[in-house]
């Protein structure tokens, strides 16, 4: 069983928890999600899996997940990059935010996740386990995309998408 990293409204740890649970409780746990620009400053888009427990079908940032206990935030994004996308990148954190949403199956997210962004200019290797789909898209496309079809995006990336933090993202080196 996974377990998630409860955390209070500072993102001080206060225990930990099986991630279903965590899910199904509403409680406030660490979490990530990656960005990967690719040269051109186009985002990597995954199709999350039909199977998942959640969310499944919907297009959602490059990867996201939630660190084990004892784990950095960068070792997990580096960790689910790789087994989620087929990619290793040098990952840096941008920010992060606090929210609440009802998913499907009466489970809840209520996360501190912590965005991360990275640079990749190949194609990704998918798990299909994880994701059953990608594609790079200008953030802009990827925000009018989003409007016009909210139902086809998780509801932590529309989030995201709306923060004033991305309209200075990608910064490349």
């Amino acid at each position: 069983m996974e377990s998630v990293i409860l955390v209070d409204e500072h993102d001080e740890e206060v225990g930990t928890m099986e991630k279903l649970q965590a899910h199904q409780e509403a409680r406030l746990h660490r979490a990530f999600s990656v960005l990967i620009f690719n040269l051109k400053g186009e985002l990597l888009l995954q199709k999350r899996a039909a199977s998942k427990y959640h969310s499944g079908g919907l297009w959602t940032n490059t990867c996201c997940s939630h660190p084990q206990p004892g784990e950095t935030i960068l070792e997990a994004a580096n960790r689910k990059l790789l087994q989620e996308m087929g990619i290793e990148a040098e990952l840096t954190l941008a920010h992060k935010f606090i929210y609440k949403a009802q998913l499907d199956n009466q489970l809840t997210e209520y996360e501190c996740d912590h965005v991360v962004v990275g640079y990749f200019d190949g194609e990704p290797i998918l798990n299909r386990h994880e994701a059953e789909d990608y594609k790079f898209l200008s953030v802009s496309a990827i925000q009018q995309d989003a409007l016009a079809n909210p139902d086809q995006y998780t509801c932590w990336f529309k989030l995201i998408l709306n923060q004033p933090e991305m309209e200075t993202l990608p910064v490349l080196a």
